[in-house]
């Protein structure tokens, strides 16, 4: 993947991070390219993968109902590479894992998980997490709060070729 960004690309990866339904006339107020340009520069930072994938965000008041859990994992000391990659595809192949981290410390995973009530979470949780040999225990801290969820990184002139 060429990942050769300029400062154009930098400030239209910016403002669509704050506005992925921004259009291309819309954008080209803020970045002083035409319309074209910005339609030409999106398609190839979507074609090089360096925009993932569109998404949205859904508001807190839809999930204030559902369980949302950070999951902390730590795996059995030695895991085999097969029961860990049957672990990870659980993990990626699941509805209810939003984000899983490979993290240091204590825990060697973390993931976001979200059901549609406990009763769900303990069946996802027993399924994915108790009943797989790669997994040595597992902590829940479930989530009282949204206060932040903005997944968005501020690029700047660092980032650029």
């Amino acid at each position: 993947m060429d990942s050769r960004l300029d400062t154009f690309d930098i400030r239209l990866l910016n403002l669509l991070q704050q506005n992925n339904l921004a259009g291309a006339a819309e954008l080209a107020e803020q970045v002083p390219l035409s319309p074209s340009a910005i339609t030409r520069r999106l398609r190839r930072l979507r074609d090089k993968g360096i925009i993932a994938r569109d998404v949205a965000l859904l508001s807190p008041r839809l999930m204030q109902n559902r369980v949302r859990a950070l999951v902390f994992v730590q795996l059995q000391k030695p895991c085999g590479d097969d029961d860990l990659a049957k672990l990870q595809y659980a993990l990626t192949r699941a509805s209810e894992v939003q984000t899983c981290f490979e993290i240091s410390g204590a825990f060697d995973l973390a993931a976001m998980v979200v059901t549609r009530d406990l009763a769900a979470f303990n069946d996802f949780a027993d399924e994915v997490f108790a009943r797989t040999a790669a997994v040595a225990r597992y902590e829940t801290r479930f989530i009282k709060k949204e206060i932040k969820n903005f997944p968005s990184v501020l690029l700047d002139e660092a980032d650029a070729a």
